[in-house]
């Protein structure tokens, strides 16, 4: 089956772009708003709405495969590729990549993606966006050419096993801490909070008793509104690095603060994401390493996750190697090519290392479909409910196409 034509339309995402390093600088929340300029080049505004790109591959029965193009929230920021706006990268994708890929015979999606995701434009290769929508159309493709699941494609290609049940589903609260996470318990997600902890005063509190009292009301509020008794779900916090701006990035002292959070979320399991943002990947390894030996030395119940600086292939090799994280989020659209996500969650699986796949709020309903069709084939630990923050629209875009997918594929084989 070969491709006829390759049509592309601009998007909205399911949140938005958001200026990271200004946000941690304390800029002043106006209503859904921030005040202040941006700090982060690219940027027009702190907050700003979030845009995507849908790539549609015409096949030459008439059929229409499609992905869509996105990028993380906190674009720019710890050293991802620059904001993403639809107006300035449609114009590449139509007149670079489209010619290079009609005609092409949808074969083989292991081997497309790997050659989209390492295509090169005057030199430079293609923004991290572009590669991930690209390559889901591609794999959209394939599996409607041969009449099979994307899920079914993927475990073909890698040789993987098919297993008939559900990924557990992690739902993010954003701001809306609470309310949200009644959402989540009523829904009984997998694994929750996230809970946004992106400052130290408002958030994290100046020695971090918010977040522990947090903690302690979250665990409270799972016993009052579950409807079984046996759900207990995983505690997952991201804290942003506020940990370790809390507590001078000092291991043992990050460590002793960790130590009341798990005893507090109790009997939950507890991940921690990003205690500490180190500024560089060298660094963020190093502290990483550090935190977490320090917690198993002590025998502190608590996973670290590893994400800011963990941005490629490369970068998620280098954490599960020098053994930097207990779990490391594989931030989807980071990575490019939908390729690179399949690796990665294999890699840290054969070594030993909890793979989350991950991604942002500010993806589309596409994108999560797909990604979808890649956590059945590659079974990771968790993955991320999305788009959006508002946990209702994200839960439900992920476990129904968890659930279709799964049906589909044991009524047909």
């Amino acid at each position: 089956m070969k491709i006829e034509k390759i049509v592309t339309s601009p998007g909205l995402t399911g949140f938005y772009f958001d200026d990271q390093r200004a946000i941690k600088e304390d800029a002043e929340h106006d209503g859904l708003a921030y005040l202040g300029d941006p700090v982060t080049e690219g940027f027009s505004s702190i907050r700003q709405a979030g845009e995507s790109i849908s790539v549609m591959i015409i096949l030459e029965d008439g059929q229409v495969a499609y992905g869509d193009c996105a990028a993380v929230q906190y674009s720019g920021a710890g050293g991802r590729d620059p904001l993403f706006l639809a107006e300035e990268f449609i114009p590449i994708i139509e007149e670079d990549i489209a010619p290079k890929l009609v005609g092409r015979e949808m074969d083989s999606f292991k081997e497309l993606a790997e050659e989209f995701d390492n295509l090169k434009v005057d030199g430079e290769r293609l923004h991290t966006a572009i590669r991930y929508g690209i390559t889901q159309a591609l794999l959209d493709a394939v599996a409607k050419s041969k009449n099979k699941t994307m899920t079914e494609v993927v475990a073909e290609e890698y040789g993987l096993d098919l297993v008939s049940k559900p990924v557990p589903i992690f739902a993010q609260t954003g701001d809306d801490r609470y309310l949200n996470a009644d959402k989540m318990i009523i829904k009984h997600a997998d694994v929750i909070p996230h809970a946004l902890i992106n400052n130290v005063k408002d958030k994290l509190g100046e020695d971090g008793d918010k977040l522990l009292d947090y903690v302690e009301w979250l665990k409270n509020r799972v016993s009052q509104l579950r409807t079984e008794e046996d759900y207990e779900p995983i505690f997952h916090i991201d804290v942003y690095g506020t940990i370790g701006l809390a507590f001078d990035n000092d291991p043992e002292a990050m460590a002793d603060y960790l130590e009341k959070l798990a005893a507090m979320a109790k009997p939950h399991t507890l991940r921690i994401e990003g205690p500490m943002d180190s500024g560089s990947r060298a660094d963020q390894v190093a502290d990483m390493k550090a935190l977490r030996d320090e917690v198993k030395e002590r025998g502190i119940d608590v996973e670290l996750v590893a994400d800011e600086w963990c941005n490629t292939f490369a970068d998620i090799k280098k954490f599960v190697d020098e053994e930097a994280a207990d779990v490391v989020q594989i931030k989807t659209p980071d990575l490019g090519g939908i390729n690179n996500t399949i690796e990665a969650v294999l890699y840290c699986k054969e070594n030993g290392v909890g793979a989350y796949q991950g991604g942002t709020c500010n993806e589309t309903d596409r994108s999560a479909q797909v990604c979808v069709n890649l956590a059945l084939a590659t079974r990771p630990d968790q993955m991320l409910a999305k788009p959006g923050m508002g946990v209702d629209e994200g839960l439900m875009i992920v476990n129904n196409e968890m659930n279709r997918v799964l049906s589909l594929i044991e009524a047909c084989n």
